[in-house]
């Protein structure tokens, strides 16, 4: 990843305008708003690149276009290392962004049935939890493929390796978040989810749960060329910055000279994902820290949609865009509107991918579901459980189903998940059951279709 070149000086560039006359400053600040003509709120490092509208150089459309942007401003009670305020702007993208969100993530919206039916939500979100957990580790270098962290997880294995590691420790931390969104934001709550994030990965496990100190320089470089794309604030000045972003995340409205300013929740929860990965606290795990601040906000938010996406997943995607969008906000004058655009397209994406997850899922099953139920023998004898275990049985002849697995899987008692499986191995023998050391292993027999049918 490359720096991108810092836009040209609205002063200066303001100076040079006025000094052509006042008709051509009125016809320079009229032309434009926020956006370009296709509705996309660019970077100079992009516009500079792009033909300017008829009649304009690049630098007067740069112009008119900023001079829109500061004139819709609204600064933010939080600063960079120079102690300057960040600001935001609310384009017609931005606000219809935050309206398909008010619409399809909050807990006012009638959701798919397979997430508000009791038996089948529990499933849904434990695997909405491995999907984060997997891809927010990858996205720090976690090697491990999907397959194995997903067994990894669903068994209670022990991880092998650092790699492994990162995944438990993601996973443990969205269910703190679960546990803790309805708690007020402070330090001891964020350090002890960096601690959680990063146990046992660190070569020093001492710096867990605690501020980077002055002497432990850390930057953010790129990996191929190794230029310094972030230096963060200093470490003295970090308890005073994490008890401002606190006060941020718990208060209602952004104060504004006596009144308070509405910000949207949205706003403030991705504002949290950015603050914390600009402030760069910790020695590790920051990135980790950030994303689940963003879920922990949304959730107490009441998105509780939020639960059951992954926006690690489409970050993983395209990562470049993803440091993109701090390096516009810190070399365009705090502007975080970049970082709002880019990450609330982000939430998009994982919320339109979940219900088409979810279209699909509960279409599949019906299938399955109608399959089982027309045959005299199985109808009406088996739950959305385990009639999920045999769609997935069809597909993966001799797969070994452990109990401890089933259990997690569905988010349901040890001594439910087991009489699940012997219900269908030793009543319905759709299962084989078979011994593994001291434990039951249920495996698909190869006929199970022929079993099914019969």
């Amino acid at each position: 990843m490359r720096l991108p070149v810092a836009p040209p000086s609205f002063e200066a560039l303001l100076s040079d305008t006025v000094a052509q006359g006042a008709d051509e400053l009125c016809r320079v600040l009229g032309a434009f708003t926020e956006v370009d003509m296709q509705g996309r709120y660019l970077h100079w490092d992009k516009m500079r690149h792009r033909p300017p509208p008829e009649g304009f150089s690049s630098e007067q459309w740069w112009l008119g276009v900023k001079m829109a942007r500061r004139m819709n401003y609204k600064s933010l009670p939080l600063r960079d290392k120079r102690n300057l305020a960040f600001c935001y702007c609310l384009p017609a993208i931005v606000q219809k962004e935050l309206h398909w969100l008010d619409r399809h993530a909050s807990g006012s919206i009638q959701a798919e049935e397979a997430i508000t039916d009791p038996q089948m939500r529990n499933t849904y979100l434990i695997s909405s939890l491995i999907e984060e957990a997997i891809s927010s580790s990858q996205l720090e270098g976690a090697s491990t493929t999907q397959n194995v962290a997903k067994e990894m997880i669903r068994q209670g294995r022990t991880p092998r390796n650092k790699s492994e590691q990162m995944v438990i420790n993601n996973y443990q931390a969205m269910h703190f978040i679960r546990e803790y969104k309805n708690e007020p934001l402070t330090p001891s709550l964020v350090f002890e989810l960096q601690r959680m994030l990063t146990q046992s990965t660190l070569d020093n496990e001492d710096q867990a749960g605690r501020f980077r100190r002055v002497n432990e320089d850390i930057k953010v470089m790129d990996n191929v060329s190794h230029i310094v794309l972030h230096e963060p604030p200093p470490a003295h000045e970090l308890p005073n910055r994490m008890q401002a972003l606190c006060d941020f995340s718990n208060t209602d409205t952004m104060q504004s000279g006596n009144a308070g300013t509405f910000l949207h929740p949205v706003i403030k929860a991705i504002v949290l994902h950015f603050m914390l990965g600009y402030d760069h606290p910790f020695c590790d795990g920051n990135g980790r820290t950030a994303r689940a601040l963003f879920y922990w906000a949304m959730a107490k938010q009441g998105y509780w949609l939020a639960e059951f996406i992954s926006i690690s997943h489409i970050i993983k995607q395209s990562p470049a865009q993803y440091g993109q969008a701090y390096l516009y906000t810190e070399t365009d004058d705090n502007d975080l509107t970049y970082f709002l655009v880019y990450q609330l397209d982000v939430i998009h994406k994982a919320v339109t991918a979940l219900h088409e997850f979810l279209h699909k899922k509960v279409r599949d099953i019906n299938e399955a579901e109608k399959m089982l139920t027309q045959n005299a023998y199985l109808k009406d004898r088996l739950n959305f459980r385990q009639l999920t275990l045999l769609r997935h049985a069809l597909k993966h002849p001799r797969f070994a189903y452990v109990i401890e697995e089933h259990q997690r899987s569905h988010g349901i008692s040890y001594d439910v998940a087991r009489k699940d499986l012997l219900f269908m191995a030793d009543e319905l023998k759709l299962l084989t059951k078979t011994k593994d050391g001291k434990r039951y292993l249920f495996v698909a027999p190869e006929d199970l279709e022929l079993r099914i049918c019969k």
